[in-house]
């Protein structure tokens, strides 16, 4: 198969168009990142996932630890794993007499969804 020795056809560049949008506005930085995989490390385990759920949807945005202890482990683990998800900076708490309230850390789940979401 020769050329037919007429003239030579220069490909036309169409400009690349990007297949998917990309997951985030920017990139997080080291500091953002590494709070961030924290946040989602101690939210791996499926009985803090399901403390900081049952935290997040009680009434009023608080919740009592005699409240959520009802998860299938005994009230020294969740103790512990309330004190997991408060390291990471997923939940505060306050202490009123002998009850500890647990509350969703302000912004935790706008920072979560953040990262989750795609950019526009």
């Amino acid at each position: 198969m020769s050329n037919s020795g007429g003239p030579a056809r220069t490909p036309v560049a169409e400009p690349v168009v990007p297949c998917c949008p990309p997951l985030s506005r920017r990139a997080l930085t080291a500091e953002e990142a590494g709070r961030t995989a924290a946040m989602f490390k101690a939210l791996g385990d499926p009985v803090r996932l399901r403390l900081f759920s049952l935290v997040a949807s009680h009434p009023g945005g608080e919740a009592c630890v005699c409240d959520i202890s009802d998860v299938g482990v005994s009230q020294p683990t969740v103790s512990h794993h309330l004190k997991k998800l408060r390291e990471a900076g997923l939940l505060t708490s306050e202490r009123r007499g002998t009850w500890v309230y647990y509350r969703v850390a302000p912004s935790v789940l706008a920072a979560l969804a953040g990262v989750l979401a795609a950019g526009d």
